[in-house]
């Protein structure tokens, strides 16, 4: 069993982190980062029953409450049988706590493209998101990420072979 989580603690009230969270896949998503990554897109706005994903990842919106989380069921790629969702939480004093959680079973070739592949990317990914969240939070620019060097190679690599 895969649990991954990602968190923030923001300087922002839970209503503006919960504002920021429904623009996902939106045309102004201030969330997702699609400057340095596929973009998220649904077949519909955001709600129960959306399915899309990103690049090659795909999912179902399986549960939203506006402003306080989104569930996503994964349908690809082959052997990811789980979720993978973010919460958003009063911390006290302002602050407020953005969860990225995923949890799942591998079968097959996610067995070695989970470790080897996908999780480096998601964590990169998620990082830059959270990045992305703070900055909002916090009103101004923030630098990108420098990613780790194997991740810059995942990319490179995928680069050619979706090329190709």
């Amino acid at each position: 069993m895969v649990r991954n989580v990602h968190e923030r603690l923001l300087n922002a009230p839970v209503t503006r982190i919960g504002e920021l969270l429904d623009t996902l896949a939106s045309a102004n998503d201030r969330l997702w980062p699609r400057d340095r990554w596929p973009a998220m897109r649904f077949d519909r706005p955001l709600q129960v029953g959306a399915v899309g994903g990103h690049g090659p990842i795909r999912y179902t919106v399986e549960a939203y409450e506006p402003e306080r989380m989104i569930r996503f069921r994964f349908s690809a790629p082959r052997g990811f049988i789980g979720w993978h969702g973010c919460t958003v939480e009063a911390a006290g004093d302002g602050y407020t706590l953005l969860r990225h959680t995923l949890e799942m079973r591998l079968e097959g070739p996610a067995l070695l493209t989970w470790p080897l592949v996908f999780r480096p990317l998601h964590d990169a990914l998620i990082e830059d998101a959270l990045d992305r969240a703070e900055a909002f939070a916090a009103g101004r620019a923030v630098a990108p990420r420098a990613w780790s060097g194997y991740v810059v190679l995942l990319r490179r690599l995928l680069a050619r072979r979706t090329a190709a």
